[in-house]
């Protein structure tokens, strides 16, 4: 091989090595952060670019939704109660370009952040409202989150806590006490109910006061329900004004 061939070789492998460095290409959901000098230059991506190799830097961010597992953590709520808690936050970055300069790692960064207002809001809050309102919780853990990372670029969408573990303790007494609370119901609704069937023989009586014939009917309607019955022999009186009535009834027609 004599030396201009080797040149051409060379030469040929180094427009090859240049064109590799210089030929970038982004997926949809990646962006590329250019620093020319290490300045910060263009935004790139997605698609096919070109870079100026040495001279330029990229740096590729992922804009996809990611969801970062809060590990579980130890919180005295504001009644004094201890309690383990975890959660999971979904984030995307919405400016890379501030995602690299304005933080070292905002994949860390996010996720201490989050840890450390999980802990903060729900020591806030007392055990009734962490239990029965965890939506309201879940929005405010939300936008105190997003607070924190909007100079990073990060857009926090959702916060939502998993699971809150009681001690064994606070499950008995939490049992004991909903087993009072039915009991309390099951007691209002039988007085409920006698006081209502009160008030319906209450209502009888005053009929049967102000119209006697209502107690006679009564009276039928009874002797008409033993007679169907398969039973001993059953002396039962004759009301008076039953028996005075059909008197004057039967001394009406012979008059």
């Amino acid at each position: 091989m004599n030396i201009a061939s080797f040149v051409i070789l060379v030469s040929s492998a180094s427009v090859l090595l240049v064109l590799s460095l210089s030929i970038k290409v982004l997926r949809e959901y990646e962006r590329g952060v250019m620093f020319r000098l290490g300045k910060l230059s263009l935004l790139k991506g997605p698609g096919l670019f070109f870079i100026i190799p040495v001279i330029d830097n990229m740096v590729k961010v992922d804009i996809r939704v990611v969801s970062v597992d809060v590990p579980r953590q130890d919180v005295i709520t504001k009644d004094n109660v201890s309690v383990i808690v975890d959660a999971v936050v979904y984030y995307k970055v919405e400016e890379p370009s501030k995602a690299i300069v304005n933080v070292s790692n905002y994949i860390e960064s996010t996720f201490l952040i989050a840890q450390t207002t999980l802990r903060s809001i729900l020591g806030q809050v007392d055990l009734d409202e962490l239990l029965s309102q965890r939506e309201s919780i879940n929005q405010k853990l939300q936008l105190v989150i997003d607070k924190h990372t909007e100079p990073w670029g990060i857009k926090v969408l959702m916060v939502e806590i998993k699971d809150v573990v009681l001690p064994e303790s606070m499950k008995r007494a939490m049992a004991k006490q909903a087993e009072s609370e039915r009991e309390r119901r099951a007691k209002i609704i039988n007085a409920e109910g006698e006081y209502q069937a009160a008030n319906k023989l209450v209502e009888a009586a005053r009929m049967m006061h102000d119209e006697p014939i209502a107690v006679q009917l009564r009276y039928l309607q009874t002797l008409s329900e033993i007679s169907t019955e398969n039973s001993s022999t059953i002396v039962f009186p004759m009301p008076l004004d039953l028996i005075s009535n059909l008197f004057r009834q039967a001394k009406g027609e012979k008059g």
